[in-house]
């Protein structure tokens, strides 16, 4: 909520007026200020509750508190401060008795940014969704204060969560990645939602505690990486996170031991937990996150996670584990010397060889494109384009909850590319093989195939409809197919508006970043980058409308920035 700060006295009446009726208002510039005689002392505050806008004017007055009567917020009348912090705090008014006259002024305030940021922290720690929306959108408006508002979500969310690294900060990161693809006019909302989503996973979970690096001994980065990597081998949790601690403080290849312990097992934590440690890599180098606080938030969980050599799936009727081993080590013995860029005409075909019925020749497929010329890279990018497909292809026979089993190849697979664009000798090269097989393991969710959708063009602005009725898959993926190779980035743009109307899921946010993300990486007009799109869009559609609660705060803390009445609604 905005208030003047000009500091000039301004005159609101007379102290017989003040002492006779109890109550005086006025405004200070834009701002409604409520004066009050209580006690035998003068006090001001905004006269209008920081919670939804209820005139304070209309309350009651007692004990040096007023209370609004619309849900029953306390304030204290000298500093405006709330008793009842879901209320957020008023802005309180100084006042002068000048012989007869009654004279206010606004107090001096800290720094907007940094009045701001106390305002955000308090709306995370506390999980308060209509501070944090206050917070964010007055962040927005200043220089450098959205770079901030994730600098602190990034922190808090870090240091209350015990578990470490969790969807919270994924979510955050995720939108954080988006922003620059989102309408102007979305950016702020989007934010609110990541930071929302970080409040919520933090609730009432105890603090974690770092363990810290070991003092300076002149170990070398190697061996402290050997050491992480085999106490995580060996589920030892602390001996791992100091491992990476000091791994880090020497300046040693911390993302190669991390990448290298998250696929020393195939699709460990159900895919999950490559996608965090890709996340936290995104959030150091794009959006300020602090390396020793956010590397060693990892470590706990990957050293407790699920391995998928445990489960069935990967062992019968196939060994996909050993196939999975002995495919990487073919890849990698490949020395054929030809220029990647003479690949890159068959990627697209090499996605959909990836979707065969048989796992030898998912493998096979793999190792004649690398002897083909094949990067790491455009492996890795066939094989999310091949779990994207499996979105495309996703049958309505199957349950609701299938939609996360190819949601979580996509991620998985995109996370892998990502690594490796940013690292192309990165340990995640050896995962390219086991989001391969993943993709296999998901077949039968595309029995029956769905067939691809027949593009309506020039029909995006009818996208918004498709999000209100349950069953809209295939229409809004008509529309999509119709305008994402000649306006990418409006489809972009609109997907993202979607996605923020709703109260969104973990996996929505999950699965919209990866595609767009995969999406762009390759060519505008592409098929590939189309069908991407396309699947991204049946996952939306598939788990929409919602109760759309987020949206309505967010809109709540619009209309009180702009003063609005809404209790006269």
């Amino acid at each position: 909520m905005q208030t003047d700060t000009h500091s000039t006295p301004q005159k609101v009446g007379s102290v017989a007026a003040l002492q006779g009726e109890g109550r005086l208002t006025t405004k200070v510039g834009t701002t409604p200020v409520l004066v009050v005689w209580h006690e035998g002392e003068a006090f001001a505050i905004e006269d209008r509750c920081p919670h939804l806008g209820f005139p304070l004017h209309k309350g009651t007055i007692e004990s040096g508190m007023i209370t609004c009567h619309w849900h029953h917020a306390r304030f204290d009348l000298a500093s405006g401060c709330t008793l009842d912090p879901w209320a957020d705090d008023a802005v309180g008014f100084a006042v002068e008795l000048v012989g007869d006259d009654v004279m206010v002024s606004p107090r001096r305030a800290a720094a907007s940014l940094e009045r701001s940021v106390e305002r955000l922290r308090k709306g995370i720690e506390l999980n308060l969704t209509l501070v944090i929306a206050k917070a964010v959108h007055a962040l927005v408006e200043l220089p450098g204060g959205e770079q901030e508002a994730i600098r602190v979500a990034y922190e808090l969310g870090e240091a209350n969560r015990a578990e470490g690294w969790g969807s919270g900060l994924t979510v955050l990161t995720c939108m954080a990645n988006l922003l620059p693809h989102l309408r102007p006019q979305d950016r702020a909302l989007a934010l609110v939602h990541a930071i929302r989503f970080v409040a919520r996973d933090i609730a009432g979970q105890p603090r974690r505690v770092r363990m810290g690096g070991l003092d300076a001994v002149g170990q070398s980065p190697d061996r402290l990486a050997g050491w992480y990597r085999r106490f995580v081998e060996t589920r030892s949790a602390d001996g791992a996170e100091r491992s990476m601690a000091t791994l880090i403080a020497v300046g040693g290849p911390a993302e190669d031991a991390l990448f290298g312990a998250v696929t020393d097992h195939v699709f460990i934590e159900g895919g999950h937990l490559l996608d965090y440690t890709n996340k936290a890599f995104e959030a150091i180098g794009e959006h300020r996150g602090d390396p020793s606080t956010l590397l060693t938030s990892l470590v706990a969980q990957t050293c407790r996670a699920e391995r998928s050599e445990e489960s069935s799936e990967w062992n019968h009727p196939h060994d996909l584990v050993s196939l999975a081993a002995e495919t990487q080590a073919a890849i990698a013995a490949s020395s054929v010397a030809v220029d990647a860029d003479d690949f890159e005409p068959a990627m697209g075909r090499l996605g959909y060889e990836l979707l065969v019925d048989d796992p030898q020749a998912v493998a096979d497929a793999l190792v004649v494109a690398r002897n083909a010329g094949a990067s790491s890279e455009q492996l890795a990018r066939a094989v999310a384009l091949a779990a994207a497909l499996r979105l495309v292809r996703f049958h309505h026979n199957n349950e609701q909850g299938d939609w996360d089993t190819v949601h979580h190849t996509l991620t998985f697979t995109n996370a892998v590319h990502q690594a490796i664009v940013r690292h192309h000798d990165s340990p995640a090269t050896r995962a390219i093989v086991h989001g391969a097989m993943r993709v296999y393991l998901d077949r039968f969710l595309n029995v029956p195939a769905a067939r691809f959708p027949t593009a309506r063009f020039d029909a995006l602005d009818e996208l918004d409809e498709c999000w209100d009725i349950q069953g809209t898959i295939e229409q809004a993926a008509e529309i999509v197919a119709g305008s994402a190779r000649s306006d990418r980035p409006a489809v972009i743009a609109a997907l993202g508006k979607a996605l923020l109307r709703e109260d969104a899921g973990f996996h929505m946010y999950q699965s919209l970043e990866a595609g767009v993300r995969q999406a762009l990486s390759w060519p505008a007009d592409s098929d590939e980058s189309s069908a991407i799109l396309v699947g991204v869009t049946r996952f939306l559609a598939a788990h929409t409308p919602t109760r759309r609660e987020l949206s309505n705060i967010d809109a709540t803390a619009v209309r009180l920035r702009r003063g609005e009445e809404l209790f006269a609604d």
